[in-house]
């Protein structure tokens, strides 16, 4: 599966590309560890702290295509010093935040735009800007990965700091965290290994986004891609909530959340090395499929811890594990060179959708007392979204064959 990376130079891009996301996600999902406490402290309500998460979720998708854009024309390295600082800042002023419009300002916007631009698009563009073309597949994997390997290790680790120094020493201790990304950011930000080659020519970002938008397999990827943001962010803001209701300890939570996180370690390197092989919308419509299969087998099933582990286990295969071909679906329609840009704007509509998902379901909990109706939209959806990827248009993958 690594053989691709073998060469020093693209292992260690990738890897410190991996540990960036690690930290960057990490922090951002387990976010949802925090809403009880905040609405304790504050008297502010679910729906209004769901808000601001909400607003977060769409600020993250927002700020992607900018950040992308950015880091295309100026390269990556300021983008990502900025958004480790914001992010940072953003943790750190959160405790003196009483209002809803408090938390929007430090949860909703700092916060997310310094994790949106320390995330995904920027780091695999930059990573497939300095990669040859055979190790990109593996590579994106990889980064996304650490993405789940930094919640598998923040989840549990936050939930800790909150016992031990409270809701305002852990978004501290958090704020400290996030700056060890910083030290990472050179190795991502070498020099190009992958020039851009001479049929990838440069017409200017404005244009590849035109020609894009006017690309019906491209709108059917943000489809699908939207159906993904609902369902993270409903599950990463609201699965605390839903292990209450069922009368279980909040370490259920924190621990699913980190289950996820593992699980999805082994499904992106999965999802990475499918990329090699198999046509990326046949891999995205299986594994939408597959969560609404998940999710209506978690109903019909008494909510137990064990239920709730097992249920995060088959949910976190798949859960970013839809970075990889989606990203590689970018690649293979319009290139590599504003990969990051194009890339982001899947993102962004992922994250409309995460916003739809974090903020109704605190509609839904404030007026009917649960989230019945949220899983069966989820299971809708991603039965949908499994639909809408099979249209898209992609070559067949050509596989190496061994001389004879």
């Amino acid at each position: 599966m690594f053989r691709s990376l073998r060469q020093p130079e693209a292992l260690f891009v990738t890897l410190a590309a991996a540990g960036i996301l690690a930290i960057t996600m990490g922090a951002r999902q387990s976010l949802g560890l925090f809403v009880s406490p905040i609405n304790t402290a504050t008297g502010l309500g679910i729906a209004s702290i769901s808000l601001a998460l909400a607003v977060a979720q769409f600020t993250w998708g927002a700020i992607q295509p900018i950040a992308g854009a950015a880091a295309d024309r100026w390269g990556p390295r300021a983008v990502l010093v900025a958004g480790i600082l914001l992010l940072a800042v953003g943790s750190a002023i959160t405790p003196f935040m009483d209002s809803t419009w408090g938390l929007v300002f430090s949860l909703g916007l700092l916060s997310a735009i310094g994790s949106g631009a320390g995330s995904f698009s920027v780091l695999i563009g930059a990573a497939a800007q300095r990669l040859p073309a055979e190790a990109r597949g593996t590579a994106s994997g990889v980064i996304n990965a650490g993405g789940s390997f930094g919640q598998f290790v923040f989840a549990p680790l936050l939930q800790k700091l909150i016992q031990v120094f409270g809701w305002m020493g852990a978004l501290w201790s958090l704020a400290v965290l996030t700056l060890a990304a910083l030290p990472l950011i050179g190795r991502v930000a070498k020099p190009s290994l992958a020039p851009l080659h001479h049929h990838e020519e440069d017409t200017g970002v404005m244009r590849a986004i035109g020609n894009a938008l006017k690309d019906r397999s491209y709108l059917l990827l943000h489809a699908g891609f939207f159906t993904c943001g609902f369902h993270i962010a409903f599950l990463v803001t609201h699965l605390p909530g839903e292990v209450d209701l069922c009368g279980l300890p909040p370490t259920v939570a924190s621990w699913s959340l980190a289950i996820i996180g593992l699980a999805n370690i082994f499904g992106s390197l999965y999802a990475g090395a499918c990329v090699a092989r198999y046509r990326s919308r046949n891999v995205l419509a299986i594994m939408y499929g597959s969560r609404a299969v998940l999710v209506a087998l978690y109903l019909m099933l008494p909510k137990t811890e064990w239920t709730f582990y097992l249920f995060a286990a088959g949910l976190g295969f798949t859960w970013l594990a839809t970075v990889p071909p989606t990203a590689a679906l970018v690649g293979k329609l319009f290139g590599i060179r504003y990969l990051a840009t194009l890339f982001g704007l899947t993102l962004l509509s992922h994250q409309i959708g995460g916003f739809l998902g974090a903020w109704l379901g605190g509609v839904s909990i404030t007026l009917s007392g649960d989230y019945t109706w949220m899983w069966y939209a989820d299971i809708a959806l991603a039965a949908a979204a499994a639909l809408v990827n099979l249209p898209i248009r992609e070559a067949p993958v050509v596989r190496a064959t061994a001389p004879a």
